[in-house]
């Protein structure tokens, strides 16, 4: 419930209601008071426009039986955090289509605070949905390249839903294996379908752990081998390619400098009637001056 707005602070004063108030902040079960906290607070909400905009309420303390000492609960923010529902959500829905450093300075917040905020929602979103490995029938195993010297994650996706499950770490049989071992092997029975690409570090533990289901192989690997059998290069169209980098500025400034000096260079070379120039783009020769190179060659001696 709103109780006032300070416009010129962009604060709203806000207070839970009847049912919300003397809870704890973990499990939200309703709880004695234990003292007034460290006073107000503030959490930061959505931006008003340019402005930055901030929730300002009460934060009391109360007794619950099974955490202990905790400070009441708020439905406008998670326990723990400085940032409210919305304010967390617009986070990490951008942290899917933008870099970290780009959130950051879009939303003016610190990297960690982006971090922490990504890990509470995404927490928050497991609880609701449930157990993520259950009900799997066709999953796909593939490797991801995510910095600079060999640093990989392998992660699982369900066809059936097109999201991701699981990921770890590493590129290896022993994370393959640490996969399975989660699943349990009640669930790892219930596997259908197993996409993968060729590497036996996927193929091996696939065959050992879930001998039940269909391997799938990637189809770029499939006709590279039945090419290389046959003697032959990837049918075209199937080749990998480098990737085509696009010029940086610096590059695309002196390739325009250069096109603009040839351009001039060709244009000075181009024959025009004021200039009066004769065949071969030589000017004519001024009376009185001996004549020199090709054109001395060609006259009769004497």
């Amino acid at each position: 419930m709103v109780e006032g707005v300070r416009i010129e602070e962009g604060v709203v004063e806000a207070r839970p209601g009847r049912r919300e108030r003397s809870r704890c902040g973990i499990c939200g079960r309703r709880s004695p008071g234990y003292d007034g906290g460290e006073g107000r607070r503030r959490w930061r909400a959505l931006d008003l426009g340019a402005t930055r905009a901030f929730v300002e309420a009460k934060a009391p303390r109360v007794a619950c039986k099974r955490h202990g000492v905790v400070v009441v609960r708020v439905p406008w923010a998670r326990h723990g955090s400085r940032f409210t529902r919305p304010f967390e959500a617009q986070v990490a829905w951008l942290a899917n289509y933008c870099s970290k450093s780009a959130v950051c300075e879009l939303m003016r917040v610190s990297w960690l605070s982006v971090g922490r905020m990504i890990e509470r929602v995404v927490a928050d979103e497991q609880a609701k949905r449930g157990d993520r490995l259950e009900r799997l029938r066709r999953i796909g195993i593939d490797e991801l390249s995510y910095r600079k010297g060999q640093r990989y994650i392998t992660g699982v996706v369900d066809h059936d839903t097109g999201r991701l499950v699981w990921a770890a770490d590493g590129r290896d049989k022993k994370t393959v294996a640490s996969f399975f071992a989660e699943l349990g092997p009640e669930r790892t029975g219930r596997i259908e379908l197993v996409s993968s690409d060729m590497g036996e570090w996927i193929t091996r533990v696939v065959a050992r752990e879930c001998p039940q289901a269909t391997l799938c192989l990637d189809p770029f690997h499939v006709v590279k081998l039945a090419s290389a059998a046959l003697g032959r290069g990837p049918p075209r169209g199937l080749e990998r390619r480098p990737p085509r980098r696009r010029p940086g500025r610096r590059a695309l400034a002196e390739r325009g400098a250069l096109g603009a000096l040839e351009a001039a260079r060709a244009a000075d070379r181009t024959p025009t009637s004021e200039a009066g120039h004769d065949r071969a783009g030589q000017p004519p020769a001024v009376p009185g001056l001996p004549l020199e190179g090709a054109a001395a060659a060609r006259l009769p001696r004497a």
